[in-house]
């Protein structure tokens, strides 16, 4: 997938005015893109679209229309579009209640290096976790992580060959998998090999 430049990105006034179109296909985007694993935890596989969302919405919110501070965001956000050998994701550990949520961060500390995918009989391809900056402290690990999964040519060959694939997180208090993710889902992940 090619990286976001300047160019792909629309000036403040007219995204304000196609933010409500745009947010709209970003969302039904996602659909096809997110995987809950377990009760607590949702995967959101990136691409390009979901990461030009987080772009336009950081220069939004942040009322960036410099040159220099666009480059910085696109150097921030580009390294999370998978190129073409990987899949990238953002791993949201969800808690709705402030104080449970605290609990178990505590408890779950570690979880991003826990995470895993599998394809078929293929050992497991462990997340690279937390590229860009440490996401955990002594106390407790962050509800945000992002996620790389590197794969081999012969795990994408047997993955476009309809090979199964598990994504899961194998943490001394959370351990869950999903074996079986939706068509739409599969597809959209497939088409993220070059």
């Amino acid at each position: 997938m090619q990286k976001l430049k300047h160019t792909d990105l629309m000036p403040l006034e007219q995204y304000a005015r196609e933010r409500n179109v745009f947010r709209s296909k970003v969302i039904a985007h996602k659909k096809t893109r997110q995987v809950a694993v377990g009760p607590n935890t949702t995967w959101l596989f990136e691409d390009r679209l979901t990461i030009q969302y987080q772009v336009q919405e950081m220069l939004r919110t942040e009322r960036i229309f410099e040159p220099e501070g666009i480059a910085d965001e696109l150097a921030a956000y580009n390294p999370l579009i998978p190129d073409g050998r990987n899949w990238k994701a953002t791993l949201l550990v969800e808690f709705a209640d402030p104080v449970v949520r605290a609990r178990e961060l505590a408890r779950l500390k570690g979880i991003e290096d826990r995470c895993y995918v599998q394809v078929a009989d293929f050992s497991r391809i462990a997340a690279i976790a937390d590229e860009d900056l440490e996401r955990e402290n002594e106390e407790k690990t962050s509800s945000v992580h992002f996620l790389r999964f590197e794969f081999t040519d012969a795990m994408v060959a047997a993955l476009r060959n309809g090979a199964a694939f598990t994504v899961g997180i194998d943490h001394e208090n959370y351990r869950h998998s999903v074996h079986a993710l939706a068509p739409a889902v599969r597809a959209a992940l497939l088409a993220d090999f070059a």
